[in-house]
Parts: C-alpha cells; sequence; structure tokens
C-alpha cells in the first residue's frame, strides 16, 4: 500500500511554490466567477497531494516534471512540513466547498481569501506558511521528532547553512 501512497522524504521546493502558484490561481477563478467547478480541481489536489505527493496530482506532476527542472537546480526541503500544509489547503479546499455547496458563500469567500493570502506567502516569498506552524507544534511536543529528524535537528541545519555560506564566499 505504501507503493501507492506515501508523501516524499524531501521536497523540491521550486515545485511546492509552483503548486502554490497553481492554488492561488484557482482561488482566484472562484473568487472572480463563483464558478464551483474550480473547487473539483482544487479540492482534488489537496487530496492527492496528502495522499501520495504529487503522484497523483495534475498540478504536482506539472510542478515536478515540466515547471521545477526550468527553474533550476532543485532546492530539497523536509517533506512532513509540506504535507502538513497541504493538510491544512485540504481543510480550507473542503470548507470552501462545503460552503458553496450549502449557500455559505460569505464562509466559502473568506477562506478563499485566507488560501489565496497562505499560497501567495509561499509562490512569492518561499514562506511556507503551514511548515511554520509544523514547526511550533514540532517545538511544542504535539508533533514527536520522530516525524521529521531533519526538522528536529535543527544543529545539522544550522551546520549546513554555514558550510553553503562559506563555500558561497570562498
Amino acid at each position: 500500500m505504501r507503493r501507492w501512497f506515501g508523501f516524499p522524504e524531501t521536497v523540491n521546493d521550486k515545485a511546492a511554490r509552483t503548486v502554490a502558484a497553481g492554488v492561488i490561481a484557482m482561488a482566484v477563478v472562484y473568487l472572480v466567477t463563483g464558478s464551483g467547478w474550480v473547487l473539483v480541481p482544487l479540492w482534488f489536489g489537496f487530496a492527492a497531494r496528502v495522499a501520495a505527493g504529487p503522484r497523483y496530482s495534475p498540478l504536482g506532476r506539472l510542478a515536478v516534471h515540466v515547471v521545477a527542472p526550468r527553474l533550476g537546480a532543485p532546492k530539497l526541503v523536509p517533506g512532513p512540513p509540506k504535507r502538513f500544509a497541504q493538510g491544512i489547503g485540504l481543510v480550507c479546499a473542503t470548507a470552501i466547498v462545503v460552503g458553496h455547496l450549502t449557500g455559505a458563500t460569505p464562509v466559502a469567500v473568506a477562506v478563499s481569501v485566507m488560501l489565496v493570502a497562505a499560497a501567495s506567502l509561499e509562490a512569492v516569498l518561499g514562506f511556507c506558511l503551514g511548515c511554520t506552524i509544523f514547526a511550533g507544534l514540532m517545538r511544542l511536543g504535539v508533533i514527536p521528532a520522530s516525524v521529521c529528524q531533519e526538522c528536529s535537528d535543527l544543529s545539522r541545519r544550522l551546520a549546513a547553512a554555514r558550510s553553503a555560506t562559506a563555500s558561497a564566499s570562498s
């Protein structure tokens, strides 16, 4: 079963930012048109990415196999925080769909605006709000360190960053 489902241990940040741009586009189309049809790929994409990373997500596959390779060398980041962020996106997309289908349009619009804001932080600035929440939950002990060894080993990441900086200045 793990072969069909499961999230990658590392993720190309450039692909993640590309996916975020696609999420922005879909959410903005919904906000401008009010068309519920765009919510189908929005919701499915989050569900697919939570379940299996980019494997079953058309937007994820486009980002990983077409767009990100054209943006240069991959920038690998830990996968578990990105999966957590996709889970938050799935909760938001579900709230938007439920709001739209039940006539609670103000709820659907408000959550769509929040989704656009969070995805914009990721796509434009490379700031993953879900990853930041994940890190905070790890610090509080809500998420155990075993979920993401790389995330919990801050000293290793700092040493790698120092090494990269030293190499660049040489």
